[in-house]
Protein backbone atom coordinates (compact mmCIF):
# COMPACT_ATOMS: atom_id res chain seq x y z
CA UNK A 1 0.00 0.00 0.00
CA UNK A 2 3.24 1.93 0.08
CA UNK A 3 6.36 2.76 -1.63
CA UNK A 4 9.36 3.44 0.88
CA UNK A 5 12.99 4.80 0.18
CA UNK A 6 16.00 5.55 1.94
CA UNK A 7 17.62 9.07 0.83
CA UNK A 8 20.64 10.82 3.22
CA UNK A 9 19.19 14.33 2.92
CA UNK A 10 22.29 16.82 2.27
CA UNK A 11 23.17 19.93 0.47
CA UNK A 12 22.67 18.91 -3.29
CA UNK A 13 20.52 19.52 -4.94
CA UNK A 14 18.03 16.61 -5.11
CA UNK A 15 18.18 16.34 -1.23
CA UNK A 16 16.83 20.01 -1.46
CA UNK A 17 13.96 18.71 -3.42
CA UNK A 18 13.18 16.01 -1.56
CA UNK A 19 12.83 18.38 1.67
CA UNK A 20 10.05 20.12 -0.02
CA UNK A 21 8.10 18.04 -0.47
CA UNK A 22 4.61 17.95 0.93
CA UNK A 23 2.05 14.97 1.96
CA UNK A 24 -0.15 15.11 -0.92
CA UNK A 25 2.29 15.95 -3.84
CA UNK A 26 3.31 14.13 -7.02
CA UNK A 27 6.19 12.42 -7.79
CA UNK A 28 7.52 10.02 -10.68
CA UNK A 29 9.59 7.13 -9.62
CA UNK A 30 11.22 4.04 -11.49
CA UNK A 31 11.32 0.76 -10.52
CA UNK A 32 14.35 -0.46 -9.06
CA UNK A 33 16.39 -1.88 -11.09
CA UNK A 34 20.15 -4.02 -10.35
CA UNK A 35 21.61 -7.60 -9.82
CA UNK A 36 22.72 -6.57 -5.81
CA UNK A 37 19.54 -9.00 -4.50
CA UNK A 38 19.46 -11.99 -2.43
CA UNK A 39 16.45 -14.51 -2.48
CA UNK A 40 17.84 -17.45 -0.58
CA UNK A 41 20.62 -18.74 -3.44
CA UNK A 42 23.53 -19.11 -1.24
CA UNK A 43 23.86 -20.88 2.01
CA UNK A 44 26.13 -18.35 4.05
CA UNK A 45 26.23 -14.55 2.96
CA UNK A 46 28.08 -11.59 4.70
CA UNK A 47 26.95 -7.98 4.27
CA UNK A 48 29.52 -5.15 4.53
CA UNK A 49 28.70 -1.59 4.65
CA UNK A 50 28.28 1.87 6.52
CA UNK A 51 26.36 4.77 6.68
CA UNK A 52 23.77 4.74 4.32
CA UNK A 53 25.07 1.93 2.18
CA UNK A 54 22.85 -0.06 4.89
CA UNK A 55 19.38 0.59 2.51
CA UNK A 56 19.37 -2.82 0.93
CA UNK A 57 20.25 -4.79 3.60
CA UNK A 58 17.10 -3.69 5.18
CA UNK A 59 15.57 -5.33 2.57
CA UNK A 60 17.67 -8.57 1.94
CA UNK A 61 17.51 -8.85 5.76
CA UNK A 62 13.29 -8.64 5.87
CA UNK A 63 13.32 -11.03 2.81
CA UNK A 64 15.11 -13.62 4.51
CA UNK A 65 13.03 -13.20 7.64
CA UNK A 66 9.76 -13.14 6.20
CA UNK A 67 10.21 -16.06 4.30
CA UNK A 68 12.62 -17.97 7.42
CA UNK A 69 15.32 -18.49 4.20
CA UNK A 70 17.84 -21.13 5.80
CA UNK A 71 20.56 -19.02 4.62
CA UNK A 72 23.17 -17.94 7.45
CA UNK A 73 23.68 -13.95 7.34
CA UNK A 74 26.19 -12.19 9.42
CA UNK A 75 25.59 -8.25 8.78
CA UNK A 76 28.87 -5.62 9.67
CA UNK A 77 27.93 -2.40 9.86
CA UNK A 78 30.13 0.74 10.90
CA UNK A 79 28.59 4.17 11.35
CA UNK A 80 30.33 7.07 12.71
CA UNK A 81 28.25 7.41 16.19
CA UNK A 82 25.59 5.43 17.47
CA UNK A 83 23.17 7.83 16.82
CA UNK A 84 23.79 7.48 13.07
CA UNK A 85 22.88 3.62 12.99
CA UNK A 86 20.51 3.90 10.42
CA UNK A 87 17.46 0.94 11.02
CA UNK A 88 19.18 0.08 14.60
CA UNK A 89 15.87 -0.72 15.97
CA UNK A 90 14.59 -2.71 12.43
CA UNK A 91 17.70 -4.97 12.77
CA UNK A 92 17.91 -5.51 16.71
CA UNK A 93 14.43 -6.64 16.17
CA UNK A 94 14.82 -8.75 13.24
CA UNK A 95 17.68 -10.68 15.11
CA UNK A 96 15.86 -11.41 17.78
CA UNK A 97 12.93 -13.01 15.59
CA UNK A 98 15.10 -14.38 12.98
CA UNK A 99 17.95 -16.97 14.46
CA UNK A 100 19.71 -16.90 11.17
CA UNK A 101 20.76 -13.43 11.38
CA UNK A 102 24.05 -12.10 13.34
CA UNK A 103 24.52 -8.09 13.83
CA UNK A 104 27.63 -6.54 14.70
CA UNK A 105 27.54 -3.04 14.71
CA UNK A 106 31.33 -0.84 15.03
CA UNK A 107 31.68 2.95 15.36
CA UNK A 108 34.13 4.54 13.44
CA UNK A 109 34.74 8.17 15.08
CA UNK A 110 37.81 8.80 16.78
CA UNK A 111 35.30 10.67 19.41
CA UNK A 112 33.30 7.23 20.98
CA UNK A 113 33.06 7.32 24.21
CA UNK A 114 34.36 3.97 25.71
CA UNK A 115 31.98 3.98 28.65
CA UNK A 116 28.86 4.24 27.34
CA UNK A 117 29.76 2.05 23.88
CA UNK A 118 30.50 -1.68 24.62
CA UNK A 119 30.12 -2.93 20.77
CA UNK A 120 33.10 -2.77 17.77
CA UNK A 121 34.99 0.23 17.26
CA UNK A 122 36.77 0.74 13.90
CA UNK A 123 37.06 0.66 10.23
CA UNK A 124 35.44 -2.53 8.88
CA UNK A 125 39.39 -4.22 8.23
CA UNK A 126 40.25 -8.04 7.44
CA UNK A 127 41.01 -8.39 11.44
CA UNK A 128 37.03 -7.42 12.16
CA UNK A 129 35.63 -9.90 9.53
CA UNK A 130 38.23 -12.59 10.52
CA UNK A 131 36.93 -11.97 14.66
CA UNK A 132 33.12 -11.79 13.63
CA UNK A 133 33.37 -14.10 10.36
CA UNK A 134 36.12 -16.91 11.19
CA UNK A 135 34.07 -18.98 8.22
CA UNK A 136 34.72 -16.02 6.27
CA UNK A 137 35.95 -18.45 3.55
CA UNK A 138 32.79 -19.83 3.33
CA UNK A 139 30.43 -16.96 2.65
CA UNK A 140 29.36 -14.51 -0.35
CA UNK A 141 30.00 -11.39 0.71
CA UNK A 142 27.81 -8.39 -0.48
CA UNK A 143 28.81 -4.79 -0.15
CA UNK A 144 27.65 -1.29 -1.01
CA UNK A 145 27.81 2.58 -0.06
CA UNK A 146 29.85 5.37 -1.42
CA UNK A 147 32.65 4.08 -4.25
CA UNK A 148 35.14 5.20 -1.91
CA UNK A 149 33.39 2.54 0.67
CA UNK A 150 33.31 -0.31 -2.06
CA UNK A 151 36.76 0.25 -3.45
CA UNK A 152 38.35 0.45 0.40
CA UNK A 153 35.76 -2.76 0.96
CA UNK A 154 37.17 -4.71 -2.01
CA UNK A 155 40.40 -4.24 -1.06
CA UNK A 156 40.11 -5.43 2.33
CA UNK A 157 38.20 -8.67 0.66
CA UNK A 158 40.74 -9.43 -2.17
CA UNK A 159 44.15 -7.71 -1.02
CA UNK A 160 43.91 -8.56 2.58
CA UNK A 161 41.21 -11.66 2.78
CA UNK A 162 41.90 -13.14 -0.80
CA UNK A 163 38.05 -14.00 -1.29
CA UNK A 164 37.52 -14.53 -5.18
CA UNK A 165 35.78 -12.29 -6.87
CA UNK A 166 33.15 -15.20 -7.56
CA UNK A 167 32.00 -14.64 -3.67
CA UNK A 168 32.14 -11.40 -4.21
CA UNK A 169 28.84 -9.27 -5.14
CA UNK A 170 28.93 -4.82 -4.93
CA UNK A 171 27.44 -2.07 -5.34
CA UNK A 172 27.96 1.56 -5.51
CA UNK A 173 26.28 4.59 -4.31
CA UNK A 174 27.24 7.04 -6.67
CA UNK A 175 26.26 11.31 -5.97
CA UNK A 176 27.14 11.37 -2.35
Amino acid sequence: EYVEFTKKLTESDYSKALNKLKPGDWVRLKMPNGAFTFEGEHKKIALLTGGIGITPFRSICKFAKDRNLPADIVLLYGSDTEEDIIFREDFDRMAKEYNNLRVIYTLTSPAVDGSTWKGKTGLIDGKMIKEEIPDFGERIFYYCGSPKIVQYLDHVLKAELSVPDSRLMKENFPGY
